[in-house]
């Protein structure tokens, strides 16, 4: 029994994955298209296929989500701190945040139609083996971002973890909030129990996103806090996990 649960699943989430694909293409035309028009254009497009995408998976794949403290979000700029272990937070950063940009491995802007998409979103590509010259990226083009409007997305740890495991956070996000004079948003889910990296399944459930009371880092040593966004943020996926009596096996 299992095993059929699991091909089911699998078969699920490989005809989920290629209507996501094929939604692209026409979803990452219009982006460019509304590209001369500003960014706030470009973004209804993205924002629409976000949310597209995450009926896709609760039609397809039986996965739903419930979003807590969406009063913490302030209505100036920010950047939003946000957990990472699944593709789905990506997804919810455009469905479920204000006009926002992500930062990300510049290896993305490659991928035809999503990468070219990613432009006339002000996405800030790093290169994360460039270090302190990466730091500053993100910092002078934040800054840009901020000013005309637009949210920063960090994952900041910088790479998907397995659920239960974490990496020390990048500075990066700090000392753009701090340059910037700008509050900094944690957030916190259990996607990655639902939608694992690697794993060619999205397991079904609704998965609990919450969001923080936004941090101000000014005057603040950034190493601190980091350590404690990063504190709030783990403790609180351990106390969702804690409650949550439907996770997947």
């Amino acid at each position: 029994m299992n095993f059929l649960v699991t091909v089911a699943r699998s078969l699920r989430f490989i005809v989920f994955n290629i209507l996501s694909w094929i939604t692209v293409v026409p979803f990452a035309l219009l982006v460019i298209v509304a590209w001369p028009f500003g960014h706030r254009y470009s973004y209804v497009f993205a924002h629409t296929w976000a949310i597209l995408v995450l009926w896709m998976a609760k039609i397809i794949c039986g996965l739903t989500y419930r979003v807590y403290g969406q009063e913490n979000i302030p209505a100036e700029t920010c950047v939003f701190f946000v957990k990472h272990s699944s593709a789905f937070e990506t997804f919810g950063a455009l469905a479920l945040f204000p006009r926002n940009c992500w930062v990300l491995k510049k290896e993305l802007m490659w991928v035809p139609f999503f990468g070219w998409g990613l432009i006339p979103l002000d996405a800030i590509p790093i290169d994360r083996s460039k270090g302190h010259e990466a730091v500053s990226q993100v910092v002078t083009l934040g800054k840009d971002r901020l000013q005309h409007g637009i949210s920063v997305v960090i994952y900041p740890e910088g790479t998907r973890m397995p659920v239960g495991q974490t990496k020390r956070y990048g500075i990066s996000g700090v000392l753009l909030a701090q340059e910037s004079r700008t509050k900094i948003v944690p957030v916190a889910h259990n996607a990655g129990y639902f939608w694992p990296r690697r794993k060619l399944a999205i397991k079904p459930g609704e998965i609990t996103v919450t969001i923080g009371a936004p941090v101000d880092p000014a005057g603040r040593e950034p190493r601190d806090v980091n350590q404690e966004i990063q504190d709030w943020v783990e403790a609180t996926v351990t106390e969702i996990v804690a409650n949550d009596s439907k996770l997947p096996g």
